[in-house]
């Protein structure tokens, strides 16, 4: 049995979340815990956090992983872009710890034209000021494997690595696995060989010990397209066969996986989970 949920709305009060990820038949959820479109976010109030907190541990739903939003971009060569996201990053540690969510996804940005190794080493700098800045805790930061869009910073196994290598805090840092953004990238998930060399690689650079959350989308794009598109679960290019050999891999059955995915007239949430569930097997 695998441990499958959705990102769900905070709209209301942060600990309404719990509801409507049991309402629409999550294991596990994700959230944003502030406003993703802008820089600027309200205080949490204890009186909210303890709610949330409460509630999370009534409803036996979890792990609860949190996303940072989306302005921040800890690659960038801009200096006042670079300071308000690792200032975001930091805040939003501390907002974690508050709520008592462990785990906290995180894109890691553009360079802007300063090349990949630029844009790996603001990100790591970030990171560690990040975490330095946030104080000792128990959330762990996960970084985000991306699309393989123009400029984009940890599309491959191996620069994930090397961001991992420069990180001082050991055990505070490790990986979400995208399955949409490693298709658009050029990693083949439709079938078992190419499913089993991803992970394989996973393993042998970073290990699977750092493998943490799967974000479980469907990609509208083609293998190797670029493009950062997430479809229904089985119902773009990975398609019903890869989810099947993704979701029956040794390294992701006793992860939660995290459906990003579309909400219209031909599925929503609780239909992906069910779709995902259906193909995970008994």
């Amino acid at each position: 049995m695998v441990l499958v949920g959705c990102h769900v709305s905070i709209a209301g009060s942060i600990d309404l979340a719990v509801g409507r990820a049991l309402d629409v038949g999550c294991d596990t959820f994700q959230i944003f815990s502030r406003n993703p479109r802008g820089w600027r976010a309200k205080d949490l109030e204890l009186s909210s956090a303890d709610a949330f907190r409460a509630a999370v541990s009534a409803s036996g739903l979890g792990p609860v992983v949190d996303h940072m939003p989306y302005l921040p971009n800890p690659a960038s060569p801009d200096a006042e872009i670079y300071e308000k996201s690792v200032a975001a990053l930091t805040g939003e540690l501390r907002r974690c710890g508050l709520l008592g969510i462990p785990y906290l996804v995180t894109h890691l940005g553009h360079h802007r034209g300063a090349g990949t190794e630029a844009g790996q080493e603001r990100v790591i700098a970030a990171i560690n000021r990040a975490l330095a800045d946030a104080g000792e805790g128990d959330v762990m930061l996960l970084l985000e494997n991306t699309a393989g869009e123009k400029n984009s910073v940890g599309t491959t196994v191996a620069d994930l690595c090397r961001i991992m290598d420069g990180i001082d805090a050991e055990g505070r840092v490790g990986i979400c696995f995208d399955t949409c953004h490693a298709f658009a990238a050029g990693y083949d998930l439709r079938t078992p060989e190419g499913v089993d060399a991803v992970f394989s690689e996973l393993d042998d650079l970073i290990g699977l010990a750092h493998l943490r959350v799967i974000h479980l989308n469907d990609c509208k794009g083609d293998l190797g397209g670029g493009l950062d598109r997430h479809e229904h679960v089985g119902l773009g290019s990975i398609g019903e066969g890869g989810f099947r050999h993704i979701l029956r891999h040794p390294a992701v059955r006793s992860l939660p996986l995290i459906c990003e995915t579309p909400v219209d007239e031909r599925r929503g949430d609780p239909g992906n989970i069910a779709k995902v569930r259906d193909l995970a097997g008994p």
